[in-house]
């Protein structure tokens, strides 16, 4: 155990953020001194040749917008019209004007930014002169790359190349333009080295629609320049513009252009970003085999990618374990997608496989998902080993790190450690705040969520996320819509994470109205085919009453993983239909995806409503053996159901007792209900007994003491139940309800009068129950429903 001072101090000192000098915002020539200015040219007079020779000398030419305005005073006759122009210009837009055989004026558009205008007017005047630095640096190729821009008739690619590379490097925009420029107006033709540089620099200083432009204009590309094609789309996650690009390399390709494996895994990227579906990965992959590159180590870590992002965790394990020389990146795949799927259990263990590796070294992005999993599993140990880890082997500790961390302790319990780390961090993002809001809100405390929450100036989605999520964790259905109404009033637009959040709400509150209108939304904004969204409109239409829809959204969902198959397997159980549930259970072993603990309780919670004994068994006994899923107290729990309420009461308490873990209240929850059901009052005392110890401020579980004493006519005992509830100041929770009217979600709590129509509907209650008893409906014995509430 790490002592929390030891490790704040530490923490302290990696999460200060180190300024970076303000870089100069010209360039700067490298020498023994420093830095050296180019000599300015003079403001003179020239002819139009000199003053042409002067703009191609002159390095660069163009150093922002307006840095050179050129005045002509002679009219020059044009003789040759194909010499209008004395520069070939490439990759801009040009504009002559010839008025009676002069030229009046010549403007250059370049990235459309940079303008240069030569106008006659007689003499030319160059009035405003040079300045030019290039930031310091001891690399001899950037001075060999700007003495090769001086020259008029030869130019360096290699050291041009050099230095836009430098510009690149140290996110100098503006100096990266002027060298465009002057390749530009120089009638330089690109060759694909010297334009997959430039293409490359635009995409990371933003401006993709440049680096398209420049890609565009390659007259005879090979795969380097596709291939810095396609990691500029994959920089701005355009995946469906990389698939667009392929299409065309694959229609284009010639004998010596063929994607190679770099393409590939940016495909594989694009692909399981868009369409993370099994079936869609069982098909790249064979299309890896095709064609060779199933011993090329980066595209088999992109398929382990896919395989994982489509749930399919098997596979990617297989191809994980067949890899003979595995890379950072690989193991780094394989732990993002067991974090991310679920399987934590799995992601630690991995994790300490790796540890065994002495040639590998885990980096920031192996710590953040093994914090993640640790943060998860609530395991603190475990969490504080990893922070101390990154701690000695001084991992990079970027802002993921730092949030997984922060994650990591208000997940844990330990909020005042965690949100002393958050407070000492010198910069915050969106998901520092969601972190901390989760943090709160995954302990109840909603208020102390809502404070921090509402000192943000401008909240962001993840924020807004972690807000709605932890009001419905925290049964706070009600502020749910109108925090939903303020998101999008805020400018905001909901995205998939929103949708999962909100629609447990409607779900809680069976508003079939409030789910199809998320339905619609998904549908158009395309978050329809994510499968936390279409688990969650599942679940939602089937709470409402609606199964038949909730198949259909299941049917039409793209990508089936476990949890999909899980919902619609809860969703006939809660409906009753075991025999369907089942059904479906099979189905989708028989498809290859592998059941989760979840799954097993929504199939044995099946079996238990329709009293499938010999089912519940034979699913139960296979757990263990053929799918390593140790049975949780959740299962035993569905298994008591199963046995009690087919009557076999004696049975269900001979499993309890050979249980290997200890019976918790739902345990004997599930078992007194059997006993209510059959009326066994000596059993029902026995329970009750055992639940007194676990939880004596349940009311739940004095009531159905009372009522079983009632309905077996033995009043005495009934009565001591209820005097007991009374001396230890015990009331009945009372019952609440919901239904949807023109005026919006309207509740409804026993015995609760405020609204003028109360009247108006308990008339309209007694008029129903007087028709009930006409049918010759019975109440049972309850004890009296007011002294409970008294």
């Amino acid at each position: 155990m790490i002592p929390d001072r030891y490790l704040e101090t530490h923490f302290k000192t990696l999460t200060q953020t180190k300024k970076n000098p303000c870089r100069p915002n010209l360039f700067q020539l490298p020498t023994q001194k420093g830095i050296t200015h180019v000599p300015c040219v003079p403001t003179a007079h020239y002819n139009r040749a000199s003053v042409i020779s002067s703009l191609l000398s002159v390095s660069p030419l163009i150093l922002n917008p307006d840095a050179v305005r050129v005045q002509c005073s002679f009219g020059s006759v044009v003789r040759n019209k194909s010499n209008l122009s004395p520069i070939s210009i490439r990759g801009a837009h040009k504009q002559i004007r010839v008025r009676h055989g002069h030229i009046c004026e010549t403007k250059v558009e370049i990235c459309s930014s940079i303008h240069v205008s030569i106008q006659a007017a007689g003499l030319m005047k160059i009035t405003k002169p040079f300045n030019i630095k290039i930031s310091t640096t001891t690399d001899s190729t950037i001075e060999r790359a700007l003495a090769s821009l001086y020259q008029v008739h030869f130019l360096d690619y290699g050291a041009c190349g050099h230095l836009i590379q430098h510009f690149t490097n140290h996110h100098l925009v503006r100096q990266g333009k002027q060298i465009h420029a002057r390749l530009i107006l120089t009638s330089v033709i690109p060759d694909n080295f010297l334009a997959s540089k430039l293409l490359t620099f635009y995409s990371k200083s933003g401006s993709l629609y440049e680096a398209y432009k420049v890609f565009d204009k390659i007259p005879n590309k090979n795969i380097f320049s596709w291939n810095a094609m396609f990691i500029a789309y994959s920089l701005h996650n355009r995946h469906s513009e990389t698939l667009k690009l392929f299409s065309s390399l694959v229609a284009s390709s010639t004998g010596t252009v063929k994607p190679d494996n770099f393409t590939v895994t940016s495909v594989l990227k694009a692909l399981s970003c868009l369409f993370p579906d099994s079936r869609l990965a069982k098909e790249i992959h064979n299309f890896v085999l095709r064609h060779g590159y199933e011993s090329d180590l980066f595209v088999v870590n992109a398929l382990i990618t896919i395989y994982a992002r489509s749930s399919n965790l098997g596979l990617a394990r297989k191809l994980f374990d067949w890899i003979p020389d595995r890379d950072i990146v690989s193991w780094n795949s394989m732990l993002a997608g067991y974090s991310q799927a679920g399987f934590y259990e799995d992601c630690l263990r991995l994790y300490r496989e790796m540890e065994n590796c002495t040639y590998l070294k885990p980096n920031e992005v192996t710590v953040v998902s093994v914090l993640q999993a640790c943060a998860q599993l609530k395991d603190l140990n475990f969490g504080m080993e990893i922070h101390r880890f990154i701690i000695e082997n001084k991992v990079k500790v970027d802002m993921s790190v730092c949030n997984s961390i922060i994650g990591l302790y208000a997940k844990c319990g330990s909020l005042n450690y965690a949100r002393e780390l958050f407070d000492e961090m010198t910069e915050r993002d969106d998901i520092s705040y969601g972190s901390m809001i989760s943090g709160y809100m995954l302990h109840g405390f909603v208020n102390k969520a809502l404070e921090l929450f509402e000192g943000i100036e401008k909240p962001g989605l993840n924020t807004w996320n972690a807000m709605i999520s932890g009001l419905v964790q925290n049964n706070h259905h009600e502020g749910v819509p109108e925090l939903l109404r303020k998101l999008q009033t805020a400018g905001l637009r909901p995205n998939s994470v929103t949708l999962a959040s909100v629609l447990p709400t409607f779900s809680y509150f069976s508003n079939l109205k409030g789910g199809k209108q998320i339905h619609c939304y998904a549908i158009r904004n395309g978050f329809d085919q994510n499968i936390f969204v279409g688990t969650a409109i599942i679940d939602t239409y089937a709470k409402a009453g609606f199964l038949h829809a909730a198949h259909q959204v299941f049917v039409q969902l793209g990508s089936k993983s476990v949890i999909v198959w899980t919902a619609i397997i809860s969703a006939y159980a809660a409906h009753g239909d075991a025999n369907a549930a089942l059904r479906l259970f099979h189905e989708m072993i028989t498809g290859g995806i592998l059941p989760d603990p979840v799954t097993f309780t929504a199939v044995l919670a099946a079996c238990a409503h329709a009293g499938l004994v010999d089912e519940a068994w034979q699913i139960f006994n296979t757990m263990l053996p053929e799918y390593r899923i140790q049975p949780t107290i959740e299962h035993y729990a569905c298994m008591v159901g199963v046995i009690s309420r087919a009557g076999m009461l004696s049975e269900a308490v001979q499993f309890i007792s050979k249980m290997p873990i200890e019976p918790n209240a739902k345990v004997w929850g599930v078992l007194l209900n059997g006993a209510a059901v059959s009326g066994d009052v000596d059993l029902g005392k026995f329970v009750c007994d055992q639940l007194f110890e676990i939880e004596p401020e349940n009311t739940g579980n004095y009531i159905i003491l009372a009522n079983l004493y009632s309905q077996a006519g033995r009043w005495e005992e009934a009565e001591r139940v209820r005097e007991k509830m009374k001396k230890m100041g015990l009331k009945k929770v009372p019952g609440c309800s919901w239904i949807e009217t023109s005026c919006g979600l309207q509740s409804f709590v026993a015995g609760y009068v405020s609204d003028h129509s109360t009247k108006e509907i308990y008339e309209i209650l007694e008029g129903m129950v007087e028709l009930m008893k006409e049918e010759g409906y019975v109440p049972a014995n309850d004890l009296d429903e007011d002294s409970f509430y008294s």
